[in-house]
């Protein structure tokens, strides 16, 4: 069979000022200068601040599924990198997110982070 593709984020850092950007981009968002280089960022962070999604967004656009809608966290993943990614946070439990570790899992539609307590309990 086929090997799993590991999601990536794909970012930039600025030859200039060093400033760390997602998405990737070919000018700084600080500094403006013409220099960003490609950087892999970190698939390992922690949840820097999150809220909890517990109503169905307006529709149209949102779809709602067939099986209803389930509450969903959003927040900000800190990477090592210092820059802070909007995601989308698996967990087991809303109350445990404070400061969680959390790993990359899913880069499209949006990027998408579990926390390891969730990707544990997955592999059991």
């Amino acid at each position: 069979m086929g090997e799993q593709v590991k999601p990536r984020l794909e970012g930039s850092r600025c030859a200039v000022c060093g400033t760390v950007g997602y998405p990737a981009s070919a000018n700084c968002a600080r500094c403006a200068a013409p220099t960003a280089e490609p950087l892999t960022l970190s698939t390992k962070g922690m949840v820097w601040a999150h809220t909890v999604q517990r109503f169905a967004p307006k529709s149209p656009p949102y779809v709602v599924p067939a099986d209803g809608f389930t509450p969903y966290a959003v927040g900000y993943v800190e990477l090592p990198e210092g820059i802070r990614i909007e995601a989308v946070l698996d967990c087991d439990d809303f109350a445990d997110l404070d400061r969680a570790p959390v790993r990359l899992v899913a880069v499209t539609p949006v990027p998408r982070f579990a926390t390891l307590s969730r990707l544990q309990s997955e592999v059991r």
